[in-house]
C-alpha cells in the first residue's frame, strides 16, 4: 500500500503541469464508486459512503480543485441515483434537499481534512528530506546504532573518515571502529546511554579500515522513539588531526621558546665553571707538582657544565613514553636553572617537600610546566619577593587517585578577576609586550595529558590585603588521559612552609 502511494505521488509529480488529468482522475474516482455500487450487492446500500470515499481519495492525491469538482459530481450522482424519483429531474422535497446539502457539507469537510493531512505530510516529508540531506552531506561522520551496538546508518563523511562503505559498516559492531585498547570505552558508552545517561563530547582515538589511527572529537547521544524509549544511539565524530598537528606545533615552538629563555638564565652558570677550568688549566701548566689536583678540580667543573646542558636538553627532548621520576628533584633542577635570575632579583625561595614520591611522567614536559609557572611567578614579583614551592603526596579530590600535589605560590601583583576566566586560553596574556600567551595554555595541556588538574587562586591589590597567586597542580602516579576539571582552589595556608634560601 505504501509503495502504491509512493508511485502515485511520483506520477502526480511528473504530471503536475497537466491539470486536466487531475480532473479526469476525479471523474474516474466517482465512476469507480458508482461501479462498486452497481455491481456489488453488499455495497448497493452504501452509495453515500462510496461517493464520500471518492471525494477523500481525490482530495488526498489529486489536489484541492479536483476535490471540489469531485464533490459537486458526487452530489449530482447522489441526487440522480439515490434520491427519488430516480433518473429524473423533478423538484425535490425539502428533506431530500437537506440530505443532499448534508452530503455536500460532509464532503467539503472531509475534503478539507484530507487536504490538511496531505499538507502536513508534505511538510513532514520535506523536513525529513532536509534532515537526511544535512546528515548525508555533513562534514562530520554521523552514524547510529542499535542498543546492542550494531551500526544501522552511515553517512558519506563516515565513509571518508573510517574508510568503510555504508554496505560494509551497516550491520557491523560499532566497537570495530575503536582501537583494541579502547573497546572497553565503547562498551562503557553504550551502557551509559542505554541506561538513560548522557556523555559529554570528548577527544578520543578511532581506527580506520586500513588500521591507521585518527584523533576525533566524539559526541554520542541516545536515540528515543515517540514514547521516549531508547531505541539506539547516535554518534558524531569529527576528525581533529589538523587541530592536533597545529597544537603540537605550537607546543613544540613554546618548548623551544622556553629553552631559549633558559639560555639567558644559565649563561652565567656555564661561564663560572668555564672560567674556573681556564684558571685551573693555567695553574696546572705552571705548577706541575699540583697538576693532578688542578686537573681533578677542572674535571669537576666540566661535569657541572655537562649537568647543566643535560638539564637544558630535558626541556626540548620528547620522551616516547612516561618514565619514573621524582617531582621534587625536577622542581630542584628547575630552581637551579633559574637560580641566577632568582639571586639577581634577591627573591627568597621557600621549599617544602614531603615524602619522597615517584610518579610516571614525561619528564621534559613536567620541567616545562614548572618552568612556566616559575617564570610567571618571578615576573609578577618585585625584587626581594617571596616564592613558595611545595611537593606533597595527595589524592585527587574527584576520584581519590593517588598522586602528588605541586604548589607554586608568589606574593606578586596577582591576577584580576577578568583575566582569571581567560588565563588558560591560547594567545591570552597579561604581559602585553613580552608575553606570547602560550605558556599557561601549554601548561594546562601538559597537566591534562597526564590526567591531572591545575587550579589557581589569585588576589590583586585591595587596601591592606596581601596580594599574590597560587597554582596547585595534581599529577596522578600514572598518567592517564582524562578531561580536565578546572575550578578555583581553596585557600592555601602559608604558615606551614619552611623557609630555605637558594644557594
Amino acid at each position: 500500500m505504501d509503495g502504491a502511494k509512493t508511485n502515485l505521488k511520483s506520477w502526480m509529480k511528473r504530471n503536475k503541469n497537466a491539470p486536466l488529468l487531475r480532473y479526469i482522475g476525479a471523474a474516474l474516482s466517482v465512476w469507480v464508486a458508482l461501479s462498486f455500487w452497481t455491481f456489488s450487492p453488499v455495497l448497493h446500500r452504501h452509495l453515500f459512503s462510496l461517493l464520500l470515499a471518492a471525494v477523500l481519495f481525490t482530495a488526498r492525491f489529486l489536489g484541492l480543485g479536483p476535490a471540489v469538482f469531485c464533490s459537486l459530481l458526487a452530489t449530482a450522482c447522489l441526487d440522480f441515483f439515490a434520491v427519488s424519483p430516480f433518473f429524473g429531474f423533478a423538484i425535490r422535497s425539502t428533506a431530500e434537499l437537506e440530505r443532499l446539502a448534508v452530503f455536500l457539507a460532509i464532503s467539503v469537510f472531509a475534503m478539507s481534512m484530507a487536504r490538511q493531512r496531505k499538507l502536513a505530510e508534505s511538510r513532514a516529508d520535506h523536513s525529513t528530506r532536509e534532515m537526511a540531506a544535512v546528515v548525508e552531506y555533513s562534514c562530520d561522520a554521523i552514524y547510529s546504532s542499535r542498543p546492542d551496538g550494531t551500526i544501522t546508518t552511515w553517512n558519506r563523511a563516515a565513509e571518508n573518515l573510517y574508510g568503510y562503505t555504508a554496505e560494509e559498516a551497516v550491520g557491523s559492531p560499532v566497537a570495530n571502529l575503536a582501537p583494541p585498547e579502547r573497546r572497553d570505552e565503547v562498551i562503557r558508552n553504550l551502557a551509559i546511554l542505554n541506561s538513560g545517561g548522557l556523555i559529554a563530547s570528548y577527544r578520543t582515538e578511532r581506527m580506520r579500515k586500513d588500521g591507521a589511527r585518527c584523533p576525533v572529537l566524539l559526541s554520542v547521544s541516545p536515540l528515543r522513539n515517540a514514547r521516549g524509549e531508547i531505541v539506539g544511539t547516535s554518534a558524531i565524530a569529527r576528525d581533529i588531526s589538523p587541530e592536533k598537528q597545529s597544537e603540537e606545533a605550537i607546543r613544540r615552538s613554546e618548548k623551544l621558546a622556553t629553552a631559549g629563555r633558559l639560555a639567558a638564565s644559565i649563561a652565567h652558570e656555564i661561564n663560572n665553571p668555564l672560567e674556573a677550568v681556564l684558571n685551573l688549566l693555567y695553574l696546572a701548566r705552571h705548577d706541575p707538582t699540583q697538576a693532578a689536583k688542578y686537573l681533578t678540580m677542572a674535571e669537576h667543573e666540566v661535569g657541572r657544565v655537562a649537568h647543566i646542558a643535560q638539564q637544558t636538553l630535558g626541556f626540548v627532548r620528547d620522551a616516547s613514553s612516561p618514565v619514573l621520576m621524582n617531582p621534587a628533584e625536577i622542581m630542584d633542577e628547575v630552581l637551579q636553572l633559574y637560580s641566577g635570575k632568582l639571586l639577581s632579583r634577591r627573591i627568597r625561595v621557600n621549599r617544602r617537600y614531603r615524602n619522597h614520591l615517584h610518579i610516571e611522567c614525561y619528564s621534559g614536559e613536567v620541567r616545562q610546566l614548572l618552568a612556566n609557572l616559575l617564570v610567571n611567578a618571578v615576573d609578577a614579583m618585585e625584587d626581594e619577593g617571596s616564592l613558595h614551592v611545595r611537593v606533597t603526596a595527595s589524592h585527587d579530590w574527584c576520584d581519590g587517585r593517588d598522586g602528588v600535589r605541586i604548589t607554586v605560590a608568589d606574593n606578586g601583583s596577582g591576577i584580576s578577576g577578568d583575566d582569571l576566566h581567560h588565563i588558560f586560553e591560547p594567545f591570552y596574556t597579561t604581559k602585553k609586550e613580552t608575553g606570547t600567551g602560550l605558556g599557561l595554555w601549554v601548561s594546562h595541556g601538559i597537566v591534562e595529558k597526564h590526567g591531572g588538574s591545575i587550579k589557581l587562586r589569585s588576589r590583586t591589590s585591595n587596601g591592606d590585603c596581601s596580594t599574590g597567586t597560587v597554582f596547585l597542580i595534581f599529577l596522578p602516579v600514572r598518567p592517564q588521559i582524562s578531561p580536565p576539571h578546572p575550578q578555583l582552589l581553596t585557600a592555601l595556608s602559608h604558615n606551614d612552609l619552611q623557609s630555605t634560601k637558594v644557594q
